[in-house]
């Protein structure tokens, strides 16, 4: 982690770092008073979303059933594959919340963060205590990816929009795999809900 000036923040971020059973306490013990932010969105949208991404590379891949249940005929999810049970967030929360108090988290929706971008970015900067710089102007929607991309306000420079790995049409799964996800991820959205305070209405 590099220094900072005392009037600066310092950002330092990684996807894998909410489920890496080690990280909460090495963080900690860097800084106990950090300020956390994580992303999370849809589990059942990021399992299939991370299957097509692992698709595109390895496209022999078994079928997204074959991988998601153990039994498919009665729901048994496999919870040993990564794409499913990234999204116990309830799970991952436990070890962070034996070093840090839920006020150092702040928790972004995924969906809103699409949909809108400068309210969800209005929300993160009220947690880190900055001001709102960051708004609506800075946002476009690109109908080609699909998400918003950030442009420097006054129409200067090109504007910054996800790579070529980000945006890809998911995979079409059966209807039944995904009711059946739902249904698994439930209970475990719910206490995650409980434990942060905020619904993400995932239901």
């Amino acid at each position: 982690m590099p220094r900072s000036l005392d009037r600066q923040i310092t950002v330092e971020k990684t996807p894998s770092y909410f489920v890496t059973r080690e990280a909460p306490r090495r963080i900690s013990y860097m800084s106990p008073r950090v300020k956390l932010i994580v992303v999370v969105r849809n589990p059942v949208t990021r399992a299939i979303s991370d299957y097509t991404q692992t698709l595109s590379k390895k496209p022999d891949i078994p079928s997204f059933s074959e991988l998601a249940f153990n039994n498919r005929t009665i729901g048994e999810v496999d919870t040993s594959w990564n794409a499913i049970r990234i999204g116990l967030y309830a799970l991952h929360l436990q070890p962070w919340l034996n070093h840090f108090p839920i006020s150092q988290m702040h928790f972004v929706s995924g969906e809103r963060l699409i949909t809108d971008p400068a309210g969800e970015m209005a929300r993160v900067q009220d947690f880190l205590g900055l001001k709102r710089l960051v708004t609506d102007k800075h946002f476009y929607f690109n109908k080609t990816k699909g998400f918003p991309c950030l442009k420097k306000p006054g129409g200067g420079g090109a504007p910054r929009c996800l790579g070529k790995s980000k945006g890809r049409t998911h995979v079409q799964i059966n209807t039944d795999d995904i009711e059946q996800l739902r249904e698994f991820y439930r209970p475990h959205n719910i206490k995650f809900y409980e434990t942060v305070g905020q619904d993400f209405h995932w239901e």
